[in-house]
């Protein structure tokens, strides 16, 4: 069936590459499957201040990094390729790729979350051309300019403060009467004399020939409809999870895979972590951990697995 391992990972976020770790670390063959960059979200991430055990400011790409090196070092290894299938057969897991096939003993699956859209008049068509979904990607690029934050969740506050270290004309709209961020980070945006913040605001439509140049917004306690000259918008407004390689796994009413405390999905052998999963709150320390429980676990189903007799 192509190459064997004891542990196959899809996935390179945080998640996925504390998996790898642990999983090497428990002397399992462990294999990381990622299409793009290892890293996942948190290389969109410009300083994250708050990771245990590193104080001061990292950027995202340094942590990854630091996360594969340390994952290779005790064995783990990495194949950059697309996860077409993932199917189970007997006891075993079946990875078809785009390099071939992968089978396995037990899988964990870190396939994180995308982006989910406004869904507005002129969002896809000028996306890349002032719509955006990633503050430090782009921010850079609208240097003093007037930018636009949709929605008020955690991450839309992180963006919001990345922003308004490049520009003081910073404008965040939320549709609810207040944010949903954790207190401390909603207090210093709100203190943030580079951020104006509207509440019981959305977005109606962005406006623009060959780029931004302007959003509708509509206040939803008086149905006011108006314009705001925008240079660009920066869009966050919840996720997708990434599910479709396990389309049997329990998930609940968002499309997150349910899990229980060991990170099983209702699947045999197979696990979930980081964002992918059904969880009240998601930083890179709770994917992290998610993937050295999920890991963990996965070892202990292999060897009750290897005790049986079908592995």
């Amino acid at each position: 069936m192509g190459s064997e391992y004891d542990l196959v990972v899809i996935g390179g976020g945080a998640a996925g590459l504390s998996a790898a770790q642990y999983g090497a670390r428990a002397n399992l063959r462990t294999l990381v499957v990622e299409e793009t960059a290892a890293g996942g979200q948190a290389l969109l991430i410009d300083a994250l201040e708050n990771y245990p055990g590193i104080v001061g400011p990292i950027n995202g790409y340094d942590l990854a990094d630091a996360m594969r090196r340390q994952a290779e070092s005790f064995g783990a290894t990495f194949l950059s390729a697309s996860v077409l299938s993932l199917r189970k057969e007997g006891a075993r897991f079946a990875l078809e790729t785009s390099d071939g096939m992968v089978a396995a003993k037990a899988a964990v699956l870190a396939t994180g979350a995308k982006h989910r859209h406004l869904d507005v008049p002129g969002e896809e068509e000028l996306a890349g051309r002032g719509v955006s979904y990633c503050a430090t990607c782009d921010g850079p690029f609208f240097k003093g300019k007037r930018m636009l934050v949709v929605v008020g969740g955690d991450a839309a506050c992180d963006e919001a403060m990345f922003l308004s270290k490049l520009s003081d004309k910073i404008l965040l709209v939320h549709r609810k009467g207040r944010f949903r961020a954790q207190r401390s980070l909603a207090e210093r945006v709100l203190k943030n004399p580079n951020i104006e913040v509207r509440f019981d605001t959305v977005v109606e439509r962005i406006s623009g020939s060959a780029r931004v140049e302007s959003a509708s917004l509509r206040e939803t306690t008086t149905g006011r409809v108006y314009d705001e000259a925008v240079d660009a918008v920066f869009v966050f407004v919840g996720s997708i999870p990434q599910t479709a390689l396990a389309p049997e796994a329990e998930k609940d009413e968002g499309g997150f895979i349910v899990t229980d405390g060991r990170m099983a999905t209702s699947v045999a052998g197979l696990f979930a972590a980081g964002d992918v999963r059904s969880s009240a709150f998601r930083q890179v320390v709770t994917a992290a951990a998610d993937g050295a429980v999920a890991a963990h676990s996965a070892s202990t189903y292999i060897d009750e697995l290897e005790g049986s007799g079908y592995a």
